[in-house]
C-alpha cells in the first residue's frame, strides 16, 4: 500500500480510507492512483456491464459515485456505453452539484468531445478557461491538463465521450 500512496502522492492512512469507504476523494485523486496501479477510472469502477445492449433507458443506467460516503455529492456520472473489456469509446453524464467538478486537472491519452445538456460549467483546458452554457460543446486532446466545475447555482449535466476509455 506504501508503493501506491506514495506514486499517487497520498497517504497510506487515506488510502485506507478510501478503500473502507470511509474518506471522499477527488476525481483528480482517483485518477493519480489509477495511474499507481495501471489502471484506468473505468477499471476501478468496473461492474459486470452488460455488453450488446443497444438501448439503456432513463433511469436505468449504471451510476458511478465518486464519494462512497455521501453518494451523489457534488460529482457522480451514468455510464452512456456499457463499459466492456474490448471497449474502445467510452461515454458518461457527468452530474454536477453546485460547486462540484473535477477537483483538480487531468490529463492522459486520446480524445474529448463534449456537450454541456444544462447549468453552467468552467472547463480548463492547456492553460485557458471556457465559461460554458447549455447547449455550448467541446473537443480537446486528452493529453492537455483538463479540469471543470460547475460554477453555476443548479445542478449540471455534461456528456463526455472519449476515445480510448480512460475514465
Amino acid at each position: 500500500m506504501k508503493e501506491v500512496a506514495d506514486a499517487a502522492g497520498c497517504s497510506e492512512s487515506l488510502l485506507s480510507k478510501l478503500e473502507n469507504n470511509k474518506a471522499h476523494a477527488s476525481v483528480n485523486l482517483l485518477r493519480r492512483v489509477c495511474g499507481a496501479l495501471e489502471l484506468t477510472m473505468g477499471e476501478l469502477f468496473a461492474s459486470a456491464d452488460e455488453p450488446g445492449e443497444v438501448v439503456t433507458r432513463a433511469g436505468a443506467r449504471k451510476v458511478v459515485d465518486f464519494d462512497p460516503v455521501r453518494p451523489g455529492y457534488r460529482t457522480h456520472m451514468e455510464r452512456l456505453i456499457p463499459l466492456t473489456e474490448n471497449s474502445v469509446l467510452q461515454g458518461n453524464i457527468h452530474i454536477l452539484a453546485p460547486g462540484g467538478g473535477s477537483e483538480g486537472m487531468i490529463s492522459h491519452a486520446g480524445e474529448e468531445v463534449g456537450y454541456l445538456i444544462s447549468g453552467e460549467i468552467e472547463l480548463l483546458v492547456g492553460g485557458r478557461i471556457y465559461r460554458m452554457s447549455a447547449g455550448d460543446s467541446f473537443f480537446f486532446r486528452s493529453e492537455l491538463p483538463h479540469g471543470y466545475r460547475n460554477i453555476g447555482e443548479e445542478e449540471a449535466r455534461v456528456i463526455f465521450i472519449n476515445t480510448p476509455p480512460t475514465f
